[in-house]
């Protein structure tokens, strides 16, 4: 599935943490729905190492990348990454950013990320390197499906499935910000990876679902629909549980985004739907 497969050299995993999926909380996923409840108090992420050598191991015996290394500076705690010029020239981003970057003396080049999440930004040098990042997708042959690696007994994941985003002040779906990442960089792969991941989650709670979805609004064109049709056929599969939702409701009475009324058409188009499903003779329907 993944076309780029080269040992890493550059990620890392950040200390920057969110909360753990409840497993207590009912699942994302179509069957199950979606929990109601609200988020413990905010844990605020450790701060991390700015030491290049905890993040990145930068040369390996017989690799044969070019020596070009670039040093990013990502974050507002300044974390150091470092990476070969070559495999960041994956993303069209990077190549522009790289062709106005002057070289020093030391053949290196530094890029300050200011913006960026460390723990987003390790899992975006993960797919670079490796095709795929932490938890990896695995295909089950049995059932022909693809899932999340390193489940727990009760089949669900044990690695966090939020980030704790500073620019929100909480916690966000970790898949929703890579993917708008991915956007930003111009890797069309790894926006299908996090599309992908994040319907595979479970246990996400609404004020974190919507939180999620504005941030993806906020990020993504109005030409890209995916990520956005992904969040409006959730909250309508789970609607039960949102029409109880307090966070729901203070988010329609403030509203003020593309989110809801794209949400109100789509409800529309179900219930309609739905409708015409009920009036068609059933010698006329046709199944696919």
């Amino acid at each position: 599935m993944f076309s780029r497969r080269i040992d890493p050299h550059a990620a890392s995993k950040s200390s920057s943490k969110g909360h753990k999926v409840s497993k207590s909380s009912s699942s994302f996923s179509k069957s199950h729905g979606v929990s109601k409840s609200r988020h413990e108090p905010r844990r605020r992420p450790t701060t991390a190492s700015s030491s290049a050598a905890n993040d990145v191991s930068m040369t390996s015996p017989g690799s044969t990348l070019t020596p070009s290394i670039v040093t990013l500076v990502v974050g507002k705690e300044q974390r150091i990454f470092a990476a070969h010029e070559d495999v960041l020239g994956a993303s069209p981003w990077f190549q522009r950013m790289l062709s106005e970057q002057y070289m020093d003396s030391q053949n290196t080049k530094r890029v300050h990320l200011p913006d960026e999440e460390p723990e987003i930004f390790s899992s975006v040098l993960e797919f670079l390197y490796k095709g795929d990042y932490y938890p990896r997708l695995v295909h089950n042959k049995r059932r022909n499906s693809w899932e999340l690696e390193q489940l727990d007994e009760e089949g669900r994941n044990s690695s966090e499935a939020t980030v704790y985003h500073h620019d929100v002040d909480g916690d966000l779906l970790k898949d929703t910000v890579i993917y708008c990442t991915a956007d930003k960089y111009g890797l069309e792969e790894l926006k299908r990876v996090a599309l992908r991941k994040q319907g595979l989650q479970s246990g996400i709670q609404c004020s974190t679902i919507l939180a999620s979805a504005r941030y993806a609004y906020a990020n993504t064109p109005d030409t890209d629909s995916k990520l956005r049709a992904h969040y409006l056929a959730l909250i309508i599969r789970s609607r039960s549980t949102f029409k109880r939702s307090g966070t729901m409701q203070l988010e329609m009475y403030n509203g003020g985004t593309q989110l809801f009324f794209d949400l109100f058409v789509a409800l529309c188009n179900h219930v309609d739907d739905i409708s015409s499903t009920q009036t068609t003779p059933r010698s006329n329907r046709h199944f696919f």
